[in-house]
């Protein structure tokens, strides 16, 4: 495990931790700020909306995102990814403003109950194709394994994040919030392009645009919109069965604190997946890291969750002191991302590595049906504590059901 730590470390791990936490830190703060500048009812309306949009990021540009990632890993030369990454903007671009039409459509036909929602729906849209956008510039950072200078774009986003959201809701309340969700990646985005050294015209030709590349990005795409669904649904569901937007509201800031520690995950797999995608069939290697992969997450669980156990009341009174109640969801929430660490984190990422898209694609839509099943079941029975219920099951049930298909997969090409 020492070993596993100390590669993790030489590859610039510990710029995407700090950079991470700092990230994690000021968004946290970000929406703590709006909570005390806007009241619940108005803030769960722009929530409510993005909640939405959301689950459509992923989508953005059909997954080619996705299909960079793991495709530019395998390519050796920076202008072979450079290329790449100018077929994906183009395309990805393309896509996205199809995908934004549609949605603007599409909310037309659709009846809110929660009022304003249609409005800020429309209104966040926008958001669509700069995030598609910031999170190329990121991906191509990982590509030339430039872990620094990723962790940089990640704490000036959540920088002007912060600024943007205090400025703006302090002068014009919710929509000012709304507006600051739409104009933080867009500014990111103009300052870091720059920073991508690319020969906008060089003639690179790349034998991996083809049908699979395209394939991989859709499956992938669609196992993103599945899995932030089934983070975004709690809410969605909470607000349609309860017609509450003040629990909408509370479920939203008591989750923050347990879906926060999947940061841990997320920083070990960012930091390391092109390099054990460029050596995914080197069995011996895999093998070795999944092994010192899940001593350290178990470990790491144990203590997140001894922290909220120990901690929960005094979270909650942070928030506001009419949150204690919820001690519990919080709880089950907690328990539920221990799931993710250990399980999800790494056999859902090794899937994608093995160029299984569709296996997860598979996995997260098994878990939304069960989703919306048990939520309409628990909801109204025991309120948000139903939707945390919920999803503690899913995220130990999908974290289980990747490991068995990595398993089996990986044994197959192998």
């Amino acid at each position: 495990m020492l070993s596993f730590i100390s590669n993790f470390l030489n590859r610039s791990g510990s710029y995407v931790f700090i950079a991470t936490v700092i990230s994690r830190l000021l968004s946290f703060l970000a929406s703590w700020i709006a909570l005390q500048l806007i009241p619940s009812k108005e803030l769960g309306a722009v929530i409510y909306a993005f909640q939405i949009i959301s689950f459509i990021i992923p989508m953005a540009g059909m997954g080619l995102n996705q299909g960079l990632l793991r495709y530019g890993a395998q390519l050796k030369l920076n202008k072979e990814k450079n290329k790449l990454f100018i077929y994906t903007l183009k395309y990805g671009i393309l896509v996205s403003i199809i995908l934004i039409g549609l949605l603007i459509v599409g909310s037309f036909l659709i009846d809110f109950k929660l009022e304003n929602t249609r409005f800020y729906l429309i209104l966040l849209t926008t958001a669509i194709t700069a995030h598609f956008v910031f999170g190329l510039i990121k991906i191509q950072f990982r590509l030339y394994k430039n872990n620094k200078l990723f962790s940089f774009i990640e704490v000036t986003y959540n920088l002007l994040l912060v600024f943007f959201v205090t400025l703006l809701s302090y002068y014009f309340n919710e929509f000012g919030y709304a507006i600051s969700l739409i104009i933080t990646p867009i500014i990111t985005c103009l300052y870091f392009l720059s920073k991508i050294n690319i020969k906008w015209n060089e003639k690179v030709n790349l034998k991996i645009i083809n049908f699979s590349f395209w394939k991989y990005g859709f499956f992938a795409s669609l196992s993103n919109v599945t899995t932030q669904l089934l983070f975004a649904i709690d809410i969605l569901l909470i607000g349609s069965i309860l017609n509450n937007l003040e629990l909408v509201t509370a479920y939203k800031y008591i989750s923050l604190i347990p879906f926060s520690f999947l940061f841990l995950s997320q920083v070990v797999i960012t930091t390391d997946f092109v390099n054990f995608t460029e050596k995914i069939y080197k069995k011996e290697y895999i093998r070795k890291y999944i092994l010192n992969y899940l001593k350290l997450f178990i470990l790491i669980s144990f203590t997140c969750f001894g922290f909220i156990y120990i901690f929960a009341h005094y979270i909650l009174l942070f928030f506001n002191k009419e949150y204690i109640q919820f001690e519990s969801t919080l709880l089950t929430l907690t328990f539920g991302v221990t799931g993710i660490l250990i399980l999800r984190g790494i056999f859902g990422n090794l899937l994608s590595s093995i160029g299984k898209a569709s296996a997860n694609f598979i996995i997260t839509s098994i878990a939304l049906l069960i989703n919306i099943l048990l939520n309409y079941i628990l909801i109204p029975k025991y309120g948000i504590l139903g939707a945390a219920i919920t999803s503690a099951i899913l995220m130990w049930f999908t974290g289980i059901l990747s490991m068995l298909f990595f398993l089996y997969y990986y044994k197959s090409k192998s």
